[in-house]
């Protein structure tokens, strides 16, 4: 308003926002998700920034993010297959665990069935480091 030319208080616009039932929405700070300081094992990036497959089940890119909600923060796990663009597995919870993305990757195993080798991207963090992750 203030840009526009108009002289109105905050009280003034925080009231006639509350008679209109408007709430003011605010940036959610930064919450960083990749624990890259730890202690196992990793590989070199064989993708090298080389963002293409030629086709369906050659290249899978897993990521976690995080999602503000009135209960607190939820973890989205998901892995998308590089030439298709396509979530093929996701799993969401409460906590940021190895369990999270263990269970993104069996569900986009049980989805595609990959019959040849599927170069697995993800950042370096503890859950797709984990001994358990690299196992399966």
């Amino acid at each position: 308003l203030r840009q526009q030319g108009v002289q109105v208080s905050e009280k003034t616009v925080a009231r006639i926002m509350k008679e209109l039932g408007l709430k003011s929405r605010t940036v959610k700070k930064y919450k960083a998700t990749t624990n890259s300081r730890h202690n196992l094992p990793v590989y070199d990036n064989v993708l090298a920034q080389k963002f293409s497959a030629q086709a369906p089940n050659q290249v899978w890119m897993a990521d976690i993010t995080y999602i503000p909600s009135k209960e607190g923060w939820l973890y989205l796990a998901s892995i998308m297959d590089l030439y298709t663009r396509k979530i093929v597995g996701w799993h969401m919870d409460k906590q940021m665990t190895k369990e999270l993305v263990l269970e993104a990757l069996d569900q986009a195993y049980r989805r595609q069935r990959p019959q040849d080798e599927v170069l697995h991207h993800s950042d370096r963090g503890s859950q797709y480091a984990s001994h358990e992750y690299q196992e399966r």
